[in-house]
């Protein structure tokens, strides 16, 4: 535990900080976690934060931290530059960062470490040295899902690229493994890239656009978040030649998606693929925070697994909740158990 910390004692949330945040303080032994989320535009990312909120209130509720502060960022470098240097003042004993930049946060964190703060960096990863991290294997799933989506064209025809959150490591590692399989399918055509920053209407926005000036279109990679329902959505308002006859749309786990794909192959036969990564990734980031704030051992780094939707398990999904993502929570127990090869306390 870092003993020269200042205990928060408000759980503070905010979408678009100009700068530090004041935060009352008191004393306290038991650690303070702190999420410091580079971008709260979408879907994935609320819901990634409402899972860290519920794991850190239920280590509250048991005595195993004092408080927790969750600071949600406009995507800026700066801000959460200014987020992170106000943590350190302060003196969080771990930091769970999803981070605007790979390279851009690496100072901040070197100065966070050296204050004696643990830094776990999830999902959008950092490549500074003491931080530990937890992402997903974007470049595996990506490929895999890339694949699949262009044999059921045939492996042939027009493709729509929707990338993500612009300047994200997750956004540049997709995109590339994206660009990698296109590169081995010579008769597939790009007819256009555009950002969807993993939101629907953005998405259906961006779609919506380029869609007039485009030849037919047989399929959209995408990368998640909302983007495939907000693609879904603009190909419908569309309509003429589209109309029954969809393009297959790379899904990427929302229930809104689902929903929509589960009425298309009742009316169509249409199908398509859906992998993502879970958002419940925020509550295991709390927990392997924890474990550092009380110096466990953790390995370096660890991978998260993603989420599989399929016609053979399409139905289990088609009534999730809309506004939400396909994702397990996970619990202290699974993240001793499957991350830190440890039994639970």
């Amino acid at each position: 535990m870092n003993c020269a910390r200042t205990v928060l004692a408000a759980l503070v949330a905010t979408t678009a900080l100009a700068g530090p945040t004041a935060l009352p303080a008191l004393a306290a032994d038991a650690p303070v976690i702190a999420l410091s989320n580079s971008f709260y535009g979408n879907d994935w990312r609320r819901q990634m934060v409402d899972s860290f909120t519920a794991a850190a209130e239920q280590a509250k509720s048991e005595g195993l931290i004092s408080n927790f502060v969750v600071l949600n960022g406009d995507g800026s470098v700066p801000q959460q530059q200014s987020q992170i240097a106000d943590l350190i003042l302060r003196g969080v004993d771990a930091i769970a960062i999803n981070a605007a930049s790979e390279t851009a946060l690496n100072d901040i964190i070197s100065k966070a470490c050296s204050a004696g703060i643990a830094v776990i960096a999830f999902d959008s990863l950092l490549t500074a040295d003491c931080a530990h991290t937890l992402g997903f294997d974007f470049t595996a799933y990506k490929t895999e899902q890339a694949e699949a989506t262009l044999k059921l064209i045939g492996d042939k025809g027009n493709v729509i690229v929707v990338r993500g959150v612009k300047g994200s490591g997750p956004d540049e590692q997709m995109n590339a493994a994206q660009m990698a399989v296109l590169k081995q399918h010579p008769d597939v055509n790009i007819a256009a890239t555009v950002y969807g920053q993993a939101t629907a209407p953005v998405a259906q926005a961006a779609i919506a656009n380029v869609l007039p000036s485009l030849p037919k279109i047989d399929a959209v990679l995408g990368q998640g978040g909302s983007d495939d329902y907000g693609i879904a959505q603009a190909f419908e308002q569309y309509g003429g030649e589209y109309e029954g006859h969809m393009p297959v749309i790379e899904g990427g786990g929302s229930a809104d998606f689902i929903r929509w794909w589960a009425a298309q192959h009742k009316a169509h036969g249409y199908t398509t693929t859906s992998m993502n990564t879970t958002p419940g990734i925020g509550g295991a980031a709390f927990w392997v925070a924890l474990a550092l704030a009380d110096g466990k051992e953790v390995p370096k780094e660890m991978t998260m697994p993603v989420a599989v939707v399929e016609e053979a398990n399409l139905d289990e999904y088609a009534d999730m909740p809309q506004g939400r993502i396909v994702s397990p929570t996970y619990t202290q127990e699974w993240v001793n158990e499957k991350l830190l090869d440890a039994p639970a306390d």
